[in-house]
């Protein structure tokens, strides 16, 4: 019915490191090269946790968008733009709220979540943040929705948003007679054998059926897109689908560890920023405790007392990892040279990273012309959602 797309966000809230390029940032370099892809930078939701730090949200909003096209994310297979730049997200966000329950909101794992371990009260905005991310994904009709492994049960809400407006609003004036009548522009061929799996589906609950029929919908050609959505729609009842339930991608979670050998953030102070300089990057390797019990670089070491060894066996295939494991047991392999190892295999990821974000540090006008052309293009989409929401609610009504 609508194309593939897929939709993902990140908050502009910290700069990047290391964890998040060997976790989401790989896959969608995966996901970009595969599907039609929308990233965003999620400054709206970012302030419904940062709303007293709103000062810094435009510089590190610059700051992920540069880093992403740093490492990879292409412009040309990947539409990249700011949330607030498209104030659809907003006119959405306000509208779904107003049919959305309370209690789905004040359920809400990452409300609880966040109620629970924050010592401010939580805001209007943080409750109804819900409704906000699912009309970032929504608004675009996306047939799937990237997110970290905990943040999945935002997908079955944004499904129940959709169902729930889909059912109230879906029910067009002379639905009836208008989805006859786009029956007819199948062909009468086409129509025949249409109607005919409706039956089917309808009478006898035959899910081939509804697949051979959605199937017919997708060869027809000459169907405009209302006409389209109201057969689909009169496949399954008598409803107009409006809004996509969309399906969860989930981001693979960060293996990387950080200097103490804990999941690498920036609340521990383990990291390494993505575009960190290689002077920066070896004065902290250097400080990274070794197995204690090696006070010599001959004698015999035991990696797992070493924290230098889980960053080592992230950053290296199974082969050179094995080799390091089997040098420092042996005694073969020193601690210096370990280090070293590891600044030269963090300096291997990060030279191209490097050399991508040269060239739009010595012109950033070329990030911002990006970032036009995605809000563009991220607008126009939205803008078509917009225009069918309002007709479905009835509020298109001129002055």
């Amino acid at each position: 019915m609508y194309p593939e797309r897929v939709v993902s966000s990140m908050r502009p809230t910290e700069s990047l490191h290391l964890g998040h390029y060997f976790g989401g940032l790989q896959k969608w370099l995966k996901l970009q090269a595969e599907t039609p892809c929308m990233f965003f930078v999620a400054d709206w939701q970012a302030l419904t946790t940062h709303f007293d730090d709103a000062q810094s949200i435009e510089e590190k909003s610059w700051e992920m968008l540069l880093d992403w096209l740093a490492a990879g994310i292409d412009p040309s297979q990947a539409t990249l733009f700011i949330q607030s730049h498209v104030p659809e997200h907003a006119e959405l966000h306000l509208l779904l709220s107003m049919a959305t329950p309370l209690s789905w909101l004040q359920e809400s794992p990452s409300f609880l979540a966040h109620v629970a371990k924050s010592s401010q009260a939580a805001s209007y905005a943080l409750l109804g943040e819900a409704c906000l991310r699912a009309a970032d994904v929504l608004i675009y009709r996306a047939s799937s929705v990237a997110l970290a492994p905990d943040e999945m049960d935002a997908v079955a809400m944004m499904g129940e948003m959709a169902r729930r407006f889909n059912h109230l609003y879906g029910k067009e004036k002379d639905f009836e007679e208008k989805s006859q009548l786009a029956v007819k522009k199948l062909g009468s061929k086409r129509a025949k054998l249409y109607m005919e799996l409706r039956a089917e589906y309808q009478e006898q609950g035959i899910d081939e059926a509804l697949a051979q029929a959605k199937a017919v919908l997708d060869d027809a050609q000459n169907l405009s897109m209302i006409d389209r959505e109201r057969l689909f729609g009169y496949l399954e009842g008598s409803r107009m689908l409006i809004l996509v339930e969309p399906d969860g991608l989930e981001l693979p979670p960060s293996q990387m560890p950080g200097f103490d050998g804990q999941p690498m953030t920036y609340a521990l102070k383990n990291h390494i920023a993505l575009r960190e300089t290689r002077q920066s990057v070896e004065r902290k390797v250097r400080s990274m405790a070794t197995d204690p019990q090696r006070t010599q670089g001959q004698l015999r070491g035991n990696p797992t007392h070493c924290s230098v060894w889980p960053m080592q066996r992230a950053m290296t295939n199974a082969e050179s990892s094995e080799r390091v494991r089997q040098g420092c047991i042996s005694g073969r392999l020193s601690c210096v040279e370990c280090k070293r190892m590891l600044c030269d295999a963090i300096a291997l990821v990060q030279e191209p990273i490097h050399e991508r974000a040269q060239a739009y540090l010595d012109d950033p006008s070329l990030v911002r012309a990006i970032v036009a052309d995605g809000c563009d293009s991220a607008r126009k989409l939205a803008q078509e959602t917009m225009r069918d929401v309002r007709d479905a609610m009835g509020l298109n009504y001129s002055l």
